[in-house]
């Protein structure tokens, strides 16, 4: 397969929390779940250390004979050792992410999914097959009624985006909750995992849900046309077509949101002819 990738930050003068890479056989992207301003998390690296040091163990591990969701957990456990000794692990706001994985063979592709980054393939012959995870879109839905009935940017708006993610805290990792790769390696076995026939798909999407926003949150493409985009555009068209979106309703009074831009990454791979 032959890979694009394209990864822009929400804000220039803020790291960038997501991670993506590409390896031999095997494909990885992470978004940080970023803590907003003045939160404490217990960890001194921060959430983009956290995200580029788990993806890049990840993306070491899916090279050997491991499940995905194995090599997800072993690279988690990893991580902790890292940084146990000068962090503190047991924090409720300790560095977390999403993970999309794939990993492919002479005849089938494999992946794995957990928490709200999107995977897409382009079916041959077929519509596009879109695997998230929406556990934590569910909880959340009446969490953040409060922060989305205020204009995005204001003090009170700020004061809800840390209510709501305190919120979220206590149904992090929890039977019943949304489950998100932080500190326990268990959280790998909660991920939507599966595979496809390599034949069977012309192309394939990964995306943050910073750069998915067009089609799950804006509805202003579908994923067909998210497919078009990567295409016909590459992984940084579909960006600037979400950055255009975003600037046309600052406010977040439109599409209430978090943030007004998220950190956006792409990875999109289609066959070789």
């Amino acid at each position: 397969m032959s890979f694009r990738l394209a990864t822009v930050p929400g804000k220039p003068d803020r790291p960038n929390e997501d991670f993506a890479a590409v390896g031999a056989n095997a494909a990885v992207l992470l978004d940080g779940a970023g803590t907003p301003p003045g939160t404490e998390s217990g960890c001194l690296h921060g959430v983009a250390w956290f995200a580029r040091t788990l993806g890049g163990l990840l993306l070491g591990a899916l090279g050997a004979d491991a499940t995905l969701s194995g090599a997800l957990g072993a690279s988690i456990e990893r991580v902790n050792r890292l940084h146990a000794d000068t962090c503190d692990l047991k924090h409720s706001d300790t560095p977390s992410a999403t993970v999309v994985a794939v990993r492919w063979g002479t005849t089938d592709i494999e992946y794995l999914v957990l928490a709200d980054s999107v995977l897409v393939f382009d079916r041959v012959g077929d519509a596009p097959e879109v695997v998230t995870d929406d556990r934590e879109a569910m909880v959340g839905r009446e969490l953040r009624k409060p922060m989305d009935a205020l204009a995005t940017g204001t003090p009170e708006h700020a004061r809800a985006l840390r209510d709501y993610v305190a919120a979220l805290a206590d149904h992090r990792n929890r039977p019943g909750g949304f489950w998100v790769a932080n500190t326990d390696p268990a959280a790998a076995d909660e991920a939507i995992t599966g595979r496809v026939r390599r034949d069977e798909v012309a192309s394939m999407a990964l995306l943050s849900d910073g750069a998915s926003r067009l089609a799950d949150r804006f509805g202003l493409a579908t994923w067909r046309d998210t497919l078009d985009t990567l295409s016909a555009e590459g992984p940084a068209g579909l960006i600037r077509q979400v950055r255009r979106a975003e600037d046309s309703d600052p406010d977040g009074l439109r599409w209430p949101r978090g943030k007004a831009h998220d950190d956006a990454t792409v990875v999109y791979g289609h066959a070789e002819d």
